[in-house]
């Protein structure tokens, strides 16, 4: 009786741990779903409709600050900046179609690196990215201008997209070291590297995105998940150690009173 018990306190406290793993689940996957619609919306210009599915993504983001937010304050940060972006792309009467589309983009590439536990989106977009800085890098050694100042320009446009969801899902010192290298590079988009030094930061800034997307591949569990997994292993790893210290006392007492019997 005493054991039934203690496993149901023990399975009282596993259940609400995965019902609020699996609530916080479907909230994000909602947030998703919104800003997929949200871009769509942009996409075909349509940026009235837009407005309001951002407007209903601010609502719904700002409801989980009732409950429990599975979202550090740095993710919290980066959502509510690019969202905020997205709806001044979404209302503004002068922006251009493509800083709109860039922007809104931008803010679903966050969102999905949220939900998306492995292989985000903005990871899908690797061949884009590294194809236009080797095109750069290449162009840089043969000195052709125009081929690397293009090349180069649409690299850091490609970088600036992908830039605030890579915060989501690399490790910050990485993506610091990173940065700061993609920044000395930046200064050169408008004259040929004109050094030695100069080309070999190419070579360690390519190398350094690379590893970055080659280590976003790897599958990795959502973190609520692993809370999930671990609490519910310590629950049966603490129940069959209570089970086995109870068998141990009940053998004890059986031999105890065997002794006595005996004498």
């Amino acid at each position: 009786m005493k054991i039934r018990c203690f496993l149901i306190i023990l399975l009282s406290f596993t259940f609400p741990i995965a019902a609020l793993a699996e609530e916080n689940l479907a909230n994000v996957e909602k947030l998703d779903a919104i800003s997929d619609d949200a871009f769509q919306m942009v996409k075909n210009q349509r940026y009235e409709d837009a407005q309001k599915l951002l407007s209903n993504f601010s609502r719904e983001f700002e409801q989980m600050y009732d409950g429990n937010i599975p979202f550090t304050l740095d993710e919290l940060r980066i959502v509510s900046v690019s969202r905020d972006e997205a709806m001044e792309a979404a209302a503004s009467p002068t922006m251009e179609y493509q800083e709109r589309l860039n922007k809104v983009t931008s803010f679903r590439l966050v969102i999905d690196a949220l939900s998306t536990s492995s292989e985000p989106l903005w990871s899908e977009m690797e061949d884009e990215v590294m194809g236009a800085f080797g095109m750069a890098k290449k162009a840089a050694v043969k000195g052709e201008a125009s081929q690397y100042h293009a090349n180069l320009n649409s690299f850091l446009a490609l970088y600036e997209l992908i830039y605030p969801s890579m915060k989501i899902d690399v490790p910050k010192e990485q993506l610091q070291q990173v940065d700061a290298r993609v920044r000395s590079v930046e200064r050169l988009h408008t004259t040929l590297p004109a050094s030695q030094n100069d080309l070999e930061e190419f070579e360690v800034l390519e190398s350094s995105l690379q590893d970055i997307f080659e280590g976003i591949e790897e599958d990795e569990a959502d973190p609520s998940l692993w809370w999930v997994i671990i609490s519910t292993g310590s629950i049966i790893i603490l129940t069959l150690s209570y089970v086995g210290w109870r068998k141990y006392q009940g053998d004890k007492e059986v031999t105890r009173k065997r002794r006595g019997l005996k004498d």
